[in-house]
């Protein structure tokens, strides 16, 4: 907690910062060879590529099915009479994604629209748990290792935002990325997809000067590719990153007195009301791109 005399300022913000790490405990360690959670910063990274974080994995899986279960019942439900509330959220929000699929992607794929949807409100939900007290959750798993496990609580870490986890914002990203590259492989074919990352945007009817503009295009190309896996994952994971920075920030003047926790309250109340356009902003865009990106696999070297 942040009133916690036990713990510097500093010691505080890397804890929250901290994933809960899951991996095999590397040679040289005491637990040599066994898999366990990581008690610091230093196990975790040296438990390597294999070790999971155990809280982002929760955190995605349960708000992704808690979009699924919601959105099938309203399904479940739903009625051509008067529609209650939850049923009218639901639908302005999916005609929202369809008219911006819509408006953005040209081509014809009946899978785009529900990936949009998918998208717009998992990412959403998953940067809404930016707004739970930095403390709650992480403190109630503290105190559950304790109890039950026997475990110190300053190095039991449970990070409730999978977003700001770059992992997490890479493995969507990527994701999205391995679909718009299917569908340029599936319309464009081979030979199209090569076409398009040598042919242009410097071309020429001189035979000599095409074939001499071929690396300089892939080299441009190539880097337009591959920035937009990285500019997705990035994008999302440095805003809600910073947003959860200043919560937990904020919430260090809590144990600076009555004085600094008022207004300390005010500066935090005053974040989360900004915030939820931030986080509403991050899932829009996230989803925007990805159809913007889908609707470019579907674009031929004519369209360009």
């Amino acid at each position: 907690m942040s009133g916690d005399t036990q713990q510097t300022a500093a010691q505080y913000i890397q804890h929250h910062l901290q994933n809960m790490t899951y991996g095999k405990f590397p040679e040289g360690h005491d637990l040599a060879g066994q898999w366990g959670l990581a008690h610091d910063a230093a196990e975790a990274k040296a438990m390597g590529f294999m070790a999971i974080h155990v809280d982002t994995m929760f955190w995605s899986i349960f708000l992704g099915a808690l979009f699924l279960f919601l959105f099938k019942k309203v399904a479940n439900t739903a009625t051509s009479g008067v529609p209650g509330g939850m049923q009218n959220f639901v639908e302005m929000i999916v005609e929202f994604v369809d008219s911006s699929v819509k408006s953005t992607f040209t081509g014809r794929n009946p899978f785009v629209a529900p990936m949009a949807l998918t998208i717009f409100v998992w990412v959403f939900l998953i940067n809404f748990m930016d707004l739970m007290p930095v403390d709650w959750i992480p403190g109630a798993v503290g105190w559950m290792g304790h109890q039950f496990f026997g475990m110190d609580p300053h190095h039991v870490y449970f990070k409730v935002v999978p977003s700001t986890d770059p992992n997490a914002t890479f493995g969507m990203a990527l994701s999205v990325f391995m679909l718009t590259l299917f569908y340029s492989f599936k319309q464009k074919g081979l030979i199209g997809f090569v076409g398009e990352l040598t042919l242009h945007p410097f071309s020429s009817n001189n035979i000599v000067l095409k074939l001499a503009f071929i690396p300089i295009n892939f080299v441009l190309e190539f880097v337009a590719l591959i920035a937009k896996p990285l500019s997705l994952s990035l994008r999302l994971y440095g805003n809600m990153f910073a947003g959860e920075m200043i919560f937990i920030l904020i919430a260090l003047m809590y144990g600076g007195g009555w004085i600094a926790g008022i207004f300390g309250g005010f500066m935090q109340l005053g974040w989360a009301i900004f915030h939820i356009l931030i986080i509403t902003l991050q899932a829009y865009i996230f989803m925007t791109l990805t159809i913007v990106y889908m609707d470019l696999a579907y674009q031929t070297n004519e369209d360009h």
